[in-house]
């Protein structure tokens, strides 16, 4: 059985086990296509976990907060893996906040956050399905409803 292999990197960040569907969901969030690092992106791979999945490796890149929030949003069932010396030195789920803070725009065209320079705040209701809140308008938004700042 032949088998796929994406290359170590010396340090950097792993994103594992991203839903397939969302891999280049996933790097457009990173803005990939604006680094100069080593980058491995592949998707539809075999998983037992959740049969097929993505994976993305950036060498020299570690995430920050409003990173891991922002995909905590459409893979939440991911894995982050903190890479030195070829070695994992940090493995955790990611895990969604209970508030979003300036991650969301809110499809209310009448929120204050659409007309004045107000900053966004969502209120998570349901992690799954995924069900925030605007704090302001008090509107409810679902997963498919959720367009990224």
């Amino acid at each position: 059985m032949k088998k796929q292999v994406i290359s170590a990197i010396r340090e950097g960040t792993v994103i594992d086990h991203i839903p397939a569907q969302n891999t280049f969901k996933v790097a457009e969030i990173l803005g990939i296509e604006r680094q100069s690092n080593v980058i491995s992106v592949a998707s539809n791979l075999k998983s037992k976990k959740i049969g097929k999945k993505g994976i993305i490796k950036l060498g020299g890149v570690f995430l920050k907060r409003k990173h891991v929030d922002r995909i905590s949003i459409i893979a939440a069932e991911a894995t982050l893996c903190v890479i030195k010396d070829y070695k994992v030195i940090e493995k955790k789920k990611l895990k969604r906040p209970g508030r979003f803070e300036n991650i969301i725009k809110c499809f209310n065209p009448n929120c204050i956050t659409n007309i004045e320079m107000e900053k966004t705040v969502f209120e998570v209701e349901s992690h799954e399905p995924l069900t925030v809140r605007c704090y302001h308008c008090e509107r409810a938004m679902e997963k498919d409803d959720i367009e990224l700042l």
